[in-house]
């Protein structure tokens, strides 16, 4: 009873991250709640009895993509500072 437990909370946080990492106002958030859907999906690839592909999320998921929104999202801020807008929210 506890596995399905947890499978529902995990199944509810996936869809709870993803629908605030798409509807997020401001893009750090979105990029926060999209690396945390990454870990949750990891979780649940991992459940699924396929820790292979768990890893290859965790890597290339949360890892790579991670370093590249947050890079993305430094170099946008920068950009809006220089112009004077204030940042990217």
């Amino acid at each position: 009873m506890s596995g399905l437990a947890f499978d529902l909370v995990l199944a509810a946080g996936l869809v709870a991250a993803g629908w605030g990492a798409l509807f997020s106002r401001r893009m750090i958030r979105a990029v926060v709640l999209f690396l945390a859907f990454g870990v949750l999906m990891s979780i649940a690839w991992v459940r699924l009895q396929a820790p292979d592909l768990g890893l290859a999320e965790a890597a290339i998921g949360m890892g790579v993509t991670g370093i590249l929104l947050l890079e993305a999202l430094a170099r946008l801020i920068q950009a809006a500072e220089r112009r004077g807008d204030g940042g990217a929210d």
